[in-house]
């Protein structure tokens, strides 16, 4: 197959050409279309339905009219049989890698788990300290679109499981088998078969009871997963009502290469990244031009390559991305923090050490052998990470989006207590709320609370 050597994939722009482009992620249109469908679906005129939660006569006419659902179909959930037979038809390989994927997911999170326990501390005159609990109900996205990506049910569902989530909920539009044999190993509780807004809004806001077209469904204390920009849109409209994991946009990847790099490495990564979307990134930082004609030379070759959709997906792709050679790494390091990439792979020499000097990224895959693709399959890390710059402040999915640290504080000993009192009514008046220091004073064994003084 041919090459056309004079195609660029990688355009080449200096450090000082390098925008941040942080962009809203949720799509103005896609909003409103949210808005519609969420409003569609919380309609009734039944009256034994309860307001404001899902109708489920109008999740089945939307979920057929946005292809969700086969015209055909009579319910809005895959039956959990329905997921075990899906998984007992896998073939032996497909069931093993499976079985492996989920049990290195599993094992990370457990160990985040344990990461965080419950705390206590003497205070004076008692104790103070935190309890950490799951949620109740989490529900879980993942795509069906131009992929069917049964990594994210594992990524998402055993995530909540390890967390100590009761009720896990997983939505998926048209499951593939593979997805559906996901969800049985994952220990999905239950599986509604529509995607879009119509799914977040349906994991937020319930289906009161059981009726003609499924089970009822219990509202979500929070919701999680990658999605397109309808989820998006969905999961900020729902927000606040419900925890998020976050507002994800296009993926994207940054490499950061030097002299010492595989030229074809970097290249299928890249490629890699640019099939997922034809609005995903894929940026390489050098500070050598060999390393980056080489790469481009590489991209050339293997694109020639690959199959469509994948090949016409990440040409596009490869419009919106670009390379920046750099008079060292360290200046690599800089800007890769100015676009806190969702994927951060370091390909140089002593790796380890110019990872460690990287600030801002969702993930980090560090030396030649540690492809990014192998935590979107299941090294053990989440593949659900935070994009478009929002790295800079927060983190991937993990058990502690499932997780509720919350604070008490006890008092036994009234008199060894009494330098927090006194703190207490001096900061209430320096605050100017007189009711707080009045209920301080009520505790205090030395001065007698201004409510009473003013019965006198």
């Amino acid at each position: 197959m041919s090459v056309d050597s004079n195609e660029k994939y990688l355009t080449l722009i200096t450090p000082d050409q390098v925008k941040l482009e942080i962009k809203d992620p949720v799509d103005p249109t896609a909003l409103v279309q949210a808005k519609d469908i969420i409003k569609e679906l919380r309609t009734s005129s039944d009256e034994s339905i309860l307001k404001g939660t899902i109708n489920p006569a109008q999740l089945m006419k939307v979920g057929k009219k946005l292809g969700d659902l086969p015209e055909d179909s009579t319910s809005y959930i895959a039956t959990k049989e329905e997921c075990k037979t899906a998984f007992d038809g896998l073939n032996d390989v497909e069931r093993k890698s499976l079985i492996n994927i989920h049990a290195r997911v599993l094992a990370f999170a457990t160990a985040q788990r344990k990461s965080v326990q419950d705390c206590e501390i003497d205070i004076p005159g008692g104790k103070a300290g935190h309890t950490v609990n799951s949620c109740s109900a989490a529900g879980c996205y993942a795509p069906g679109g131009r992929y069917p990506l049964p990594s994210s049910v594992i990524m998402t569902a055993v995530t909540a499981k390890a967390a100590g989530c009761d009720t896990v909920i997983l939505s998926s539009p048209r499951p593939a088998l593979i997805t559906l044999a996901a969800a049985h190993i994952a220990g999905a509780d239950l599986f509604l078969k529509v995607g879009g807004a119509q799914a977040i809004a349906t994991m937020a806001y319930g289906i009161e009871k059981e009726n003609e077209f499924g089970p009822a469904v219990p509202r979500c204390d929070t919701i999680v997963g990658p999605g397109n920009k309808w989820v998006t849109a969905a999961k900020s409209i729902v927000q606040g009502y419900c925890g998020i994991d976050m507002l994800a946009g296009p993926s994207e990847v940054l490499v950061i290469a030097d002299e010492t790099a595989n030229a074809e490495i970097v290249a299928a990564d890249l490629i890699a990244q640019a099939e997922h979307d034809v609005v995903a990134r894929a940026i390489l930082l050098s500070n050598n031009q060999a390393t980056i004609d080489k790469v481009e030379e590489a991209i050339g070759e293997q694109l020639a390559c690959l199959p469509d959709p994948n090949k016409s997906t990440a040409n596009e792709a490869f419009k919106l991305s670009f390379a920046v050679l750099c008079k060292d790494v360290d200046e690599c390091v800089t800007i890769s923090d100015d676009i806190a990439p969702e994927h951060l792979e370091i390909q140089t020499k002593d790796a380890m050490a110019v990872g460690k000097r990287c600030a801002n990224y969702g993930g980090l895959f560090v030396g030649e052998h540690a492809a990014e693709v192998l935590g979107d399959y299941g090294a053990g890390p989440n593949h659900t990470l935070p994009t478009g710059g929002t790295g800079r402040y927060t983190g991937g999915l993990s058990v502690f989006n499932f997780l509720r640290i919350r604070t008490w504080m006890r008092i036994d000993d009234q008199k060894a207590s009494q330098v927090m009192v006194d703190d207490s009514i001096v900061m209430a008046r320096l605050e100017g709320l007189e009711g707080h220091a009045r209920a301080a004073e009520a505790r205090s064994l030395s001065v007698e609370p201004a409510y009473k003084k003013a019965k006198k």
